[in-house]
Formats: structure tokens, sequence, C-alpha cells
């Protein structure tokens, strides 16, 4: 079996080349600019097939008319089917009733495990986030919802001091920065791309929530959003370097579009990236026909288990 590693950067699609809006023209992005043969993260920029990274254009529409949502988008990305058409209508942010059973059903930990596979979900989190939860105060999100419904414990402040997770922003520095939490290590973002790739030896799928991109669309500055993408892009930096010639797959995929177009602050209805980062021919079997979201568990069931799984 093969692994993967999904980043998922919540509320991110490709945009025009406006360095005055889309944070992705102005930004200096060394890593991704290079994976991509010096494009940039622009809807101009796919399809795009490179020596060492693939990117597409994903649409998140799925003929549902109403603007794409964090529930429903993930929830598509989890089971690969169209969440929007089953249940009538783009959700969010957090899963409704009827996507809960939807995930409760089937997903991709429910289904990577059930065969035999090893997957986690790489986000520390902290201890009042479990006590909110547990008080009723919060729901999970689509995503840790369907790590638990698999079974599967979400990593805690203990997992992050013994270097098992990694923290929101990858590299300790927001969890250190509120009072009251436990202590963390403290990462540059170099240093934490090389220990995301150390963590993804452990499982068959790993998987990192990076919400602060989708925050940021919201409520962010220009000159806010520029910063939190060039930390991310070290950290890809850090992540490729360590990940070396592995015979795995990196994926980087999103729910809708936000980012990309501080003109208006709200979600887009852009197509997402999807970028394909390791050995050209699994690439090429992982991006057959990842047209929209409901392509994509099929395609990380696919380089996992062989082509001949489904």
């Amino acid at each position: 079996m093969s692994r993967v590693l999904v980043l998922l950067l919540d509320g991110v699609g490709l945009g025009s080349d406006d360095p005055d809006h889309n944070p992705f023209a102005a930004a200096h992005l060394p890593t991704l600019e290079a994976l991509l043969d010096g494009r940039r993260l622009l809807a101009s920029s796919a399809p795009h097939q490179g020596e060492r990274a693939s990117l597409l254009a994903v649409d998140v529409c799925l003929d549902v008319d109403g603007t794409p949502q964090s529930a429903t988008g993930q929830a598509t990305i989890l089971t690969g089917r169209n969440i929007p058409a089953v249940i009538g209508g783009h959700y969010g942010p957090k899963p409704n009733q009827a996507i809960s059973e939807i995930l409760l059903e089937n997903n991709l930990f429910i289904e990577v495990t059930r065969r035999g596979g090893s997957a986690a979900l790489l986000n520390a989190y902290p201890p009042r986030y479990f006590q909110s939860i547990h008080s009723g105060r919060r729901l999970y999100s689509a995503i840790p919802l369907a790590v638990t419904i698999a079974g599967l414990d979400l990593m805690t402040a203990e997992d992050l001091q013994a270097n098992l997770a990694l923290s929101a922003d990858f590299t300790g520095v927001g969890w250190v920065a509120q009072p009251g939490l436990p202590p963390v290590p403290v990462y540059t973002p170099e240093e934490a791309g090389i220990r995301l790739a150390h963590l993804s030896l452990k499982y068959h799928l790993s998987w990192f929530d990076f919400w602060p991109t989708d925050y940021a669309g919201h409520r962010g500055t220009l000159a806010q959003a520029v910063t939190l993408l060039e930390s991310f892009d070290a950290v890809l930096g850090g992540l490729v370097k360590a990940w070396g010639s592995r015979q795995d797959l990196i994926v980087l995929i999103s729910d809708h579009g936000n980012l990309e177009d501080l003109a208006h602050r709200g979600h887009t209805l852009n197509p997402v990236p999807a970028i394909l980062i390791g050995p050209k021919e699994i690439r090429r079997h992982f991006a057959s026909g990842l047209d929209d979201l409901t392509s994509f568990a099929p395609a990380v069931l696919r380089a996992i288990f062989g082509p001949d799984s489904l």
C-alpha cells in the first residue's frame, strides 16, 4: 500500500492575477512556484503537469445553486458523494444532522481502516476545544467528526508535546501565544514541514486541516494573508525537501474558494486547486477523472490500495 498525505487548505480557490485582491498573486511563494515550473497558484495556471507536481482546477459547485460551504464541501471530499445535491443545497460551516448521518454511513477514515490501512488527523487540539465539544457549546466540523466516527482519536496537547502532531499553524507559534494553554514545541516553518513528512510515514492516510486560510479570507487584510501564505510556503518547502523521492503522494485540496478574492468577504464560486506532488505515474492515476470534489475520495483510495481496489 502507498501513503497519501492530504493537506486541506480551507477556503482556497483559483483566482485572477490581481495582486491588489488576490494574495496568491501578491505573495512570494518560491516553493509553490518551483513545483509548478514558475507558475503561480492562479486560475490561468491550471491544468498543469510538471516533473514534480500537477495542478488541476476542481469544481466545487457540483451543479447545485448557491455558494459552496465548508460542511457540504468537506463531506463531499470525505465521501465521494455529491452532498449538496443529496441534502438539497450547500450548507455550513458545521455539519447538520443530515450531513452527520451521511458521514456516519461511510467516509475516507472509515474506509481506509476497514480495508486494513491506518489513518490519522495530524492536527492537535487544545484542552478547551474538547471541553467545548463535550459541553455542547461547540460542534465538530466535518473532518474531526469523520475521524471520531471512524473510531480514531483526535490529537491532543500531549500528542503535540510528544511530537506526534502539529498545531493549527504548523509551527506552534499561535498555540504558545494563547494564555492558559500547555507548553508545546515551537518549530520554524521549514522544521514543521520536515516534521509533517516524518509523521506521515506512520499512516497510510495522513490528513492536516489548515483552516487559517479560510479565516484570513473572511477577516484578514491582504498583508496578513500574504504573510500567512509565505509561512505556509516555507512549511511546504520543508515538507517537499524531507519527502524526497518517496513513492507516495502529497495532495493539496480545498473545500471552496474564499482567500483568492479579498475584494468581497465571502465564499466564491471559483474552482479550487488540487496540487499533486509525487511520482508522475501516481499523479497521473490520481488525476484521472478528478473534475469535481466527488472524485477525490475514490482517487485517494486508488492511490493507497491500488487502481483495482474500488
